[in-house]
């Protein structure tokens, strides 16, 4: 990783607080084992570091195998940091039965009072409120076709795809073809108005809807979808066809 890369997660790791208190809790049992250690005895002590190098592998293990199927940084994360925290309890249950309950608690507190942040960049998408989006759509200056993807940054699913639109456009954004997205979350009055329902508990986000000339020409998921396929940046390249429409830019059509 780049050095750069570097500097901008540790950032993230003493500003963004979901990831501050999480590295502080996973932390804490540093101290406590070494305050466990002049407790133990020695057969137990030995017991316990077994245990403890068996959970350092597997979660080593599932987190590689989770870092070679997910196409999304941010569901990777999530999931890494799932796996810490079921570990932890694990060998925390096998120290201290009461050791254990504390964690729960401060892993409950932290999903309580913080959220993983999601993707911050933008790439050439622009974040649009409604009323925005309807300019923009009904304008003729600007393109002749946006692609929008409606989300709600509470939702997990849309926390995890929270980066292909952004990195998305910049691939395929030219003048015919532009990227916005609108955060349902914060206007969530407007979703009927695209044809989202909301009652499911998010369900139905993130939507992609892509318009021509103001009119909707398809969007993911369909209307008449009952079960969908994972949302990878692959399936919305071939569903909304954007190969063939940034051809057909290059070519003039």
């Amino acid at each position: 990783m780049e050095k750069s890369g570097v500097f901008v997660w540790l950032n993230r790791l003493v500003s963004e607080p979901y990831y501050l208190l999480h590295f502080l809790l996973f932390f804490s049992y540093v101290a406590v084992r070494a305050s466990a250690a002049s407790v133990l005895s020695p057969d137990v002590a030995h017991r316990l570091l077994r245990r403890e190098v068996q959970v350092i592998f597997a979660f080593l293990v599932f987190s590689v195998v989770k870092l070679v199927k997910e196409n999304s940084t941010e569901a990777s994360i999530a999931d890494i940091l799932f796996y810490a925290k079921a570990f932890l309890f694990a060998i925390a249950f096998y120290l201290d039965y009461y050791l254990a309950l504390w964690y729960s608690l401060a892993f409950f507190v932290i999903y309580v009072v913080t959220q993983q942040p999601p993707y911050e960049g933008l790439g050439t998408a622009v974040k649009l409120t409604p009323l925005q989006l309807e300019s923009v759509l009904t304008e003729s200056n600007t393109s002749r076709f946006w692609l929008i993807e409606f989300r709600a940054l509470n939702s997990y699913e849309c926390l995890r795809t929270s980066r292909f639109i952004p990195e998305l456009s910049i691939t395929y954004s030219n003048k015919n073809l532009s990227f916005g997205i609108v955060d349902l979350g914060l206007f969530p009055n407007a979703a009927e108005k695209f044809g989202i329902s909301l009652s499911g508990g998010m369900s139905e986000l993130p939507t992609y809807i892509l318009f021509e000339n103001a009119v909707e020409v398809t969007r993911f998921p369909e209307f008449s979808s009952v079960v969908n396929p994972p949302i990878t940046k692959g399936l919305l390249c071939h569903h909304f066809e954007l190969d063939l429409r940034l051809l057909e830019y290059v070519n003039g059509k």
